[in-house]
């Protein structure tokens, strides 16, 4: 009996797309992963484009690879929903029985409208893309039924998950009170050169994917608040310092390379512009799509890739955001400019919200767990997600070490405390941790 059904379920599987059936002969170029790929790159571009905080970028991210995955799913029997998984999520509509679909097509179709429909600022960054890619599903044969199937089934996809997400108080927290600047010597303040006021204060009221509370990882408090030279509090400040004045050229292009602030900002004389980044969770999906090269992972391997680690990323910045608004302490810059040395600047620039933890170590830290128990460990790699963007590449013998290196590269950057940095890994390994264990994209395994 069970075997029958899994012959059913497999069955539908074929009517379902006519990706899968005999009448097509361009199956290995329909299920190419490039284009997932090509269309993740894109969303990441506009994200640029658009210069979102590293939590709201982790947002886009993770809601519509969400809908990429989903819209994908049921191409592969032996994949299963996320719905009743991650919070609120209701089941998935479902491909009519009968009808033929091309479900990457699908997918490709789900990720760019639901970006479009509720995610980024400039919709018209996509459209020419869009036109590209599905004028090359076209061009493979795909009948007119089915490519107007596929599509319509992306929207309804997408549609399921933009309602979805606007239950997640998104919204709501863009009227909640700003950041309150107290005068009080251990609490954060904006630093130059824009003094930019706090991003995001309210992030921990936003709804995780699958944690059980923003403060579930709540780590140890930081070093007691003390401008004594004898502290270890001040101890930590005197190290930024002094590590500044003797990088060397290696720690200076560790603390570049893993920069990925989205609000630097360049001034000459009386004007300003901002020099673009990719975030951080961005950085980690071009070494996520690196990782899925090096192991010729396919089509559904790619978009559980990325959905994996956008649902990761999420749920971390929750996770450490939370912490940054309770300890609301404030950055290196300010101390050693008020206490050391009025002229001192830090190599990177320091990004416009609390110190405690370093986001860059709780989300780095998370994602590394999260890609290791996807492509085990050991996995050596070469970086070059920041070639483009002016940097070289940087090779690793594990998602781990790279990992190391993006918390330690805070440091260096002058911009953290080693507090921060090394309970923000902590966090990070915690919220990895759960959600490897809680979300199950395969099936279970019929016994024999």
């Amino acid at each position: 009996m069970k075997y029958a059904i899994l012959i059913v379920i497999v069955g539908l599987s074929i009517l379902f797309t006519d990706c899968n059936s005999k009448k097509n002969q361009n199956l290995a170029t329909i299920q190419n992963p490039a284009f997932i790929h090509r269309t993740v790159k894109k969303l990441t571009d506009v994200i640029v484009h658009d210069i979102f905080s590293p939590p709201v970028a982790s947002r886009v991210y993770a809601y519509t690879m969400i809908a990429g995955y989903e819209a994908l799913v049921p191409a592969f029997p032996q994949y299963q929903s996320l719905a009743g998984q991650l919070k609120d999520l209701k089941e998935i509509p479902q491909p009519e029985q009968g009808k033929e679909y091309c479900f990457p097509l699908a997918s490709v179709h789900a990720i760019l409208t639901s970006a479009k429909a509720n995610f980024i600022f400039s919709p018209e960054k996509i459209e020419d893309f869009e036109n590209q890619i599905y004028d090359e599903f076209k061009q493979l044969g795909i009948s007119d039924e089915v490519y107007a199937n596929s599509l319509l089934y992306g929207t309804k996809v997408a549609e399921h998950i933009v309602a979805w997400s606007r239950t997640d108080n998104y919204r709501e927290s863009r009227t909640f009170p700003k950041y309150e600047i107290r005068d009080e010597l251990a609490r954060w303040k904006p630093t130059p050169p824009e003094y930019k006021t706090a991003i995001e204060p309210h992030w921990n009221k936003i709804r995780s994917m699958t944690l059980d509370s923003a403060s579930q990882f709540m780590p140890p408090r930081p070093p007691a608040f003390d401008t004594t030279h004898n502290s270890l509090f001040f101890k930590e400040v005197i190290e930024v310092y002094e590590v500044k004045k003797n990088l060397t050229k290696d720690q200076i292009e560790i603390a570049q390379f893993w920069d990925n602030n989205p609000f630097v900002m360049n001034l000459v004389g009386h004007a300003s512009f901002a020099a673009k980044q990719i975030s951080p969770g961005g950085h980690w999906i071009g070494i996520s799509k690196i990782a899925c090269d090096k192991k010729q992972a396919d089509i559904m391997q790619v978009m559980e890739t990325y959905t994996f680690i956008a649902i990761t990323m999420f749920d971390g910045f929750i996770s450490c955001w939370d912490e940054k608004y309770r300890s609301n302490l404030v950055r290196p810059e300010t101390l050693i400019n008020k206490f050391i040395d009025k002229e001192w600047t830090p190599l990177l620039q320091t990004p416009p919200f609390p110190e405690y933890t370093s986001g860059h170590s709780v989300v780095s830290s998370a994602i590394s767990v999260c890609l290791t128990s996807l492509y085990g460990e050991n996995f050596a790699f070469t970086d070059s997600t920041e070639v483009e963007y002016g940097f070289t590449v940087r090779s690793y013998k594990s998602f781990d070490e790279a990992a190391e290196e993006a918390c330690i590269s805070r440091l260096y950057g002058g911009i953290h405390y080693r507090s921060a940095i090394d309970k923000g890994k902590e966090q990070g390994r915690k919220v990895g941790n759960w959600v490897i264990e809680r979300i199950n994209t395969k099936k279970k395994k019929l016994n024999n």
